[in-house]
């Protein structure tokens, strides 16, 4: 089983530490025993257990993945001391019953990948201060922008992503915000330890995202995303882009515009632009939604979002957690209903080059989930793709129990 701590640790603790010797040096002289004794009164701790049965089916791979996973979770808070907070936790991710798939650290490379490496994380270690305007986190801690496009945690898979930071979120006004985050570390979802895929991308990304309300039915979000990173010289870039949502009755709209060049040690030299424009609206119990999503290319590089939870965008079956250098477009259309509690969705992508003209394929995702209790929630679903030039033909399905307490 692998361990909770990192080779590269002690740098990360003692970053931690100073943080929050920061923090605590303006509260020092105004906490008491009380204060401190009250706070592990009135701290919570929670449990989180998500079973989940994962297989895959992909041409080219004569053996087909099951992966049978239990991620374990457990989370601290302590009560408030003054205005500071503390957060810990911890996650554990262990095979059961089944384990034939490629975790990419198991060196399983006959199978498919499914990527849940076995491991014991330290998920979270922070220290929240929470003034009348500002907010700071200094530490290991979730980070996520808007609907996690560009920065998000990838909770899907069963080890998180989190990052090792300080974040600075200041409310101008109930209308206007601004959020800023210096990274010097992503612990990612191949972790704990490295194997095929590195767990952690060390570096300096500044991640600023400004939020401005017109009113309450329409909303802007400027963005900056400047990734330094160290390990993957591929991935240093710099990002700058605008998001709009709006409300117009019973049609929600969302358009997105980015663009992106090379930055830093990145040895490619590209500029490429990002849009997405999507309409959504009720028709009875049925919600439908349809979108068009381009990541541009330039230069034989696609424009990409490594921070981003990438699960969540162009089809369940992650066929392009890495853009093609010829870029991606994604025309898709999406109905969803509630019947009986169980929520029901359906997608359908169509996937073409964004240069040159190829068809990529097309998937089918298919959705259903029930919450048994405020405890206990189950999920299935199901991905489709359909190889045309690029990929090959893959079936994924998952079936899912989350127990919470």
């Amino acid at each position: 089983m692998k361990t909770i701590v990192k080779s590269h640790s002690p740098l990360k603790l003692a970053l931690l530490t100073g943080a929050i010797s920061l923090a605590l040096s303006g509260q020092a002289q105004a906490s008491t025993i009380d204060d401190i004794a009250k706070a592990v009164k009135d701290s919570t701790v929670n449990v989180n257990l998500r079973y989940r049965l994962e297989s895959v089916d992909q041409d080219g791979i004569d053996k087909d993945a099951i992966a049978s996973t239990l991620k374990s979770r457990l989370t601290w808070k302590s009560g408030p001391i003054n205005n500071l907070t503390f957060n810990v936790e911890v996650d554990n991710v262990t095979a059961i019953f089944v384990d034939d798939y490629n975790s990419t650290a198991n060196g399983k490379t006959q199978y498919p990948v499914i990527a849940d490496p076995e491991g014991t994380d330290l998920n979270q270690a922070n220290v929240k201060y929470t003034g009348e305007s500002l907010t700071f986190v200094g530490g290991r801690q979730r980070i996520t922008h808007n609907n996690q496009r560009f920065v998000g945690g990838v909770a899907w898979r069963q080890n998180e992503q989190t990052y090792d930071a300080a974040r600075f979120i200041y409310n101008v006004s109930d209308d206007v915000s601004f959020d800023y985050s210096y990274v010097f570390n992503v612990n990612r979802i191949f972790g704990p330890n490295d194997g095929a895929q590195v767990a952690d991308w060390h570096g300096s990304f500044h991640l600023v995202n400004a939020e401005f309300k017109a009113n309450e039915a329409h909303k802007f979000n400027a963005f900056a995303y400047l990734l330094d990173n160290e390990v993957s010289l591929g991935n240093s870039s710099n990002t700058y882009g605008i998001d709009y949502t709006g409300n117009f009755g019973k049609v929600t709209a969302n358009l997105s515009y980015a663009t992106q060049s090379d930055g830093y040690d990145n040895p490619k030299d590209f500029t490429a632009d990002y849009y997405k424009a999507e309409l959504s609206g009720k028709a009875g119990p049925i919600v439908l939604t349809a979108g068009y999503e381009v990541l541009g290319s330039d230069n034989g590089v696609g424009f990409s979002t490594p921070l981003a939870t990438l699960h969540k965008f162009q089809g369940f079956a992650d066929k392009f957690l890495g853009t093609p250098g010829t870029g991606i477009e994604d025309l898709y259309v999406t109905a969803a209903t509630t019947v009986n509690g169980v929520k029901l969705a359906a997608t359908y992508h169509d996937f073409s080059a964004n240069s040159g003209g190829a068809s990529y394929g097309s998937e089918l995702d298919l959705v259903a989930a029930y919450s048994f209790s405020k405890h206990v929630s189950g999920l299935l679903k199901f991905a489709a793709y359909d190889a045309d030039e690029l990929g090959t033909d893959t079936n994924k399905l998952w079936a899912m129990a989350t127990f919470a307490f």
